[in-house]
């Protein structure tokens, strides 16, 4: 009402709609149908996995778990199939030798072996690191996604070794190092996506060279060091690991062994703790 004037029949009506509205509301809430405000809700498990993970200790944890189970690969990836599933040195060289000494292939080692190994190597690094610059490379649901995928990898490697046994050449033996490789490559990314490059859970050569040359190696507060040294003892117990089992088992005992480990740091992801959120500039809280 305005200026003194009576309520029109048309207010009225409005009134009206408007208590009727609410009441209905109302008893949908008490009946317990979902409000208008409720039926497309934000579900807070679903936030939770679209927030990023905080580097952290326990992403460090996670890293070095990971790089026992890199060790225990190359463990039985050389002797089997005269290749490293993981690290791409030796294999980089190797395939060069080929090319300037083809007479030591079966010999020294595999050609296709070696060009499997390599070439998925930098397929699953190319896909996991161009698709990681599109969702976030920290996001959790990618790092579980990602994780379960390269663990579901070396999984299907070790049942084809346990079903077919270990063929040195041949498809079968392509088919596993690349799976291997290729989950291998892709873990290596989540190292540079937690901005912890000591802990490449792969190569070794740059972390040796770097604890080296550290200025601070013996002091005793020196992260990057300690970091270095985590990865390096966790190449040898996985490496130790690795070809302990490959003795007693067999190559696809260690291989599952190393999908279990990865399937671990997977279900790990579901509880790091996430990155807190900048502080908004002037210009955000306007």
């Amino acid at each position: 009402m305005l200026g003194g004037q009576p309520p029109t029949a048309a207010d009225a009506s409005v009134s009206s709609i408007e208590i009727n509205a609410e009441e209905v509301k109302m008893e949908k809430l008490e009946l317990g149908a979902p409000s208008s405000e409720c039926q497309f809700p934000t579900s807070r498990a679903w936030r939770y996995m679209l927030e990023d993970v905080r580097p952290s200790g326990f992403v460090e944890f996670e890293l070095v778990l990971l790089t026992v189970c890199t060790g225990i690969q190359d463990a039985i990836s050389f002797p089997d199939y005269h290749c490293f599933a993981s690290n791409q040195t030796g294999n980089t060289v190797f395939l060069l030798l080929a090319v300037i000494l083809p007479w030591f292939d079966g010999d020294m080692f595999y050609t296709p072996n070696i060009g499997s190994a390599l070439g998925f190597f930098l397929l699953g690094g190319w896909m996991t690191g161009q698709v990681s610059h599109i969702v976030g490379p920290r996001m959790r649901l990618w790092l579980v996604c990602c994780n379960l995928v390269q663990s579901v990898l070396v999984l299907v490697a070790a049942v084809i070794q346990s079903i077919y046994g270990v063929q040195h050449q041949g498809t079968l033996a392509v088919v596993v190092i690349g799976l291997l490789a290729f989950a291998s490559g892709s873990q290596v990314v989540q190292s540079r996506s937690m901005h912890m490059t000591e802990i490449s859970t792969a190569m070794a050569t740059a972390a040796w060279v770097d604890l080296m040359i550290d200025p601070k190696l013996l002091k005793i507060k020196n992260r990057p060091r300690t970091r270095r040294v985590m990865f390096l003892l966790a190449l040898a117990v996985g490496s130790l690991l690795g070809a302990g089992i490959y003795r007693v088992a067999g190559s696809s005992v260690a291989v599952f062994v190393s999908a279990a480990g990865k399937f671990v740091v997977t279900i790990m992801y579901l509880f790091n703790k996430p990155d807190k959120p900048s502080a908004p500039t002037g210009d955000e809280c306007c």
